[in-house]
C-alpha cells in the first residue's frame, strides 16, 4: 500500500540527501591531498564521542552530518593557501580562517541543515575564547562545535600535513590533556580519550 510506499521513497530520498553530503565532503576533501578523508574521519569520531557523552540516536546523527560538511567552506579559499607547505602569513592565515563563515553562508539556505550549521560555523572555536571566526568562549560555544573541535584537531594532529608529519598517539593524547580548558571543553577530553 501506499503507506510502504511513502517508507521506501522517505528511505530513497535519505540515501540521495546522504550521498549528496558525502559527495560534497569528498569534493573539498580533494582539493588538498593531505585532507583525503578527514572529513569522513571528522564524521565518525564527532559521532563516536556525541554518543558516549549521551546524545539520542537522531542527534548524533546530525553531528555525523555536520562533522561530513564542517570544512564546505574550504572550498572558497585557494589551493596555494591550503596547500601551502611553509609557515602562513597574517594575510594566508586569515584566508584560511574565512571557512567556517563561508561553510556557513553556503549550506544555510538549506532547510534540512539548519540544525548542523552551529558545527560548521564554530568548529575553531576555543574554550578559553582564542578561536575564530566569534571568539566565543565555555558555554556559549555550541556543545555539537565543542565536540567537532575535538575530533577536528585530533584528526589534524594524527594525519601527516604539508607543513608537518603525523604525531604519536602518546603525544596527541598528552597534548589534549594539557589543552583541557584552554582550547578544548575539559569536560569533553577524557571521555574522547577513552573511545576505542
Amino acid at each position: 500500500g501506499s503507506c510502504m510506499e511513502n517508507a521506501e521513497l522517505y528511505h530513497r530520498q535519505h540515501l540521495t540527501f546522504i550521498g549528496t553530503i558525502r559527495a560534497l565532503s569528498a569534493a573539498i576533501d580533494a582539493k588538498d591531498q593531505y585532507t583525503r578523508g578527514h572529513s569522513e574521519r571528522v564524521a565518525m569520531l564527532s559521532e563516536l564521542l556525541a554518543d558516549k557523552v549521551g546524545y539520542s540516536e537522531e542527534d548524533v546523527e546530525r553531528i555525523r552530518i555536520s562533522g561530513l560538511v564542517h570544512d564546505v567552506g574550504k572550498i572558497g579559499v585557494p589551493e596555494a593557501v591550503l596547500c601551502k607547505p611553509g609557515r602562513l602569513t597574517d594575510e594566508e592565515y586569515n584566508a584560511i580562517k574565512q571557512h567556517p563563515c563561508i561553510g556557513y553562508e553556503i549550506m544555510k539556505g538549506i532547510p534540512d541543515l539548519q540544525d548542523i550549521l552551529p558545527g560548521v560555523l564554530h568548529h575553531h572555536e576555543r574554550w578559553d575564547g582564542k578561536g575564530y571566526p566569534h571568539k566565543l568562549a565555555g558555554e556559549a560555544i555550541p556543545h555539537m562545535a565543542r565536540i567537532m573541535a575535538l575530533a577536528d584537531t585530533f584528526d589534524a594532529m594524527s594525519s601527516n600535513r604539508a607543513y608537518r608529519a603525523a604525531m604519536s598517539r602518546e603525544k596527541v593524547f598528552a597534548e589534549f590533556r594539557k589543552c583541557a580548558g584552554s582550547q578544548f571543553d575539559p569536560d569533553l577530553v577524557e571521555p574522547f580519550l577513552s573511545l576505542d
